[in-house]
């Protein structure tokens, strides 16, 4: 069975709506996987947009999922902590949890949501970066999974021609 990642949300490469981005109520998606590797001891989640102006900027930073795991819920809180153990890192807007996506206006970007199975869990502190997770889970890695996204935000004056 191959290890993948799917949203009842979204299709891979199909827009995200925009519930789940800075235009909308910006909660984290459901997510789904499955085909985790024999041996995995947790999941790491890193959401990335690589169409950003200044270099890749993350999104969403989640990582120690139990192994038993197999979804996220719409709308995780933005908790260092969540009750399961995972924990969650700090992403480009300086903050704890998901923060959608939010490009520039007229501007369409790619969303990676990258899933890792670890045959380790992680020492990393809840708050942690991404280089330090990505250092954390050097040589831990058996098996990645990769959704994308896509979203385009709309002119203002596109808004009110639907609302």
């Amino acid at each position: 069975m191959n290890f993948e990642i799917t949203s009842d949300a979204f299709a891979s490469g199909q827009n995200i709506p925009s519930k789940y981005t800075c235009d909308g109520q910006n909660i984290s998606p459901p997510l789904k996987w499955s085909g985790a590797p024999q041996g995995t001891r947790s999941f790491a989640l890193i959401v990335e947009d690589p169409d950003a102006p200044s270099g890749t900027f993350d999104h969403w930073l989640l990582f120690n999922i139990p192994a038993a795991t197999t979804e996220l819920s719409e709308g995780l809180p933005g908790s260092r902590l969540l009750d399961y153990g995972a924990r969650q890192g700090i992403n480009g807007f300086k903050k704890i949890g998901y923060s959608g996506p939010c490009p520039p206006q007229n501007e369409s970007h790619r969303y990676l949501f990258h899933l890792y199975a670890l045959n380790i869990e992680l020492s990393s502190a809840e708050g942690a970066t991404k280089n330090e997770i990505k250092r954390a889970m050097e040589g831990a890695v058996i098996a990645q999974a990769t959704l994308t996204g896509t979203y385009a935000r709309m002119k203002a004056s596109e808004k009110a021609s639907r609302a």
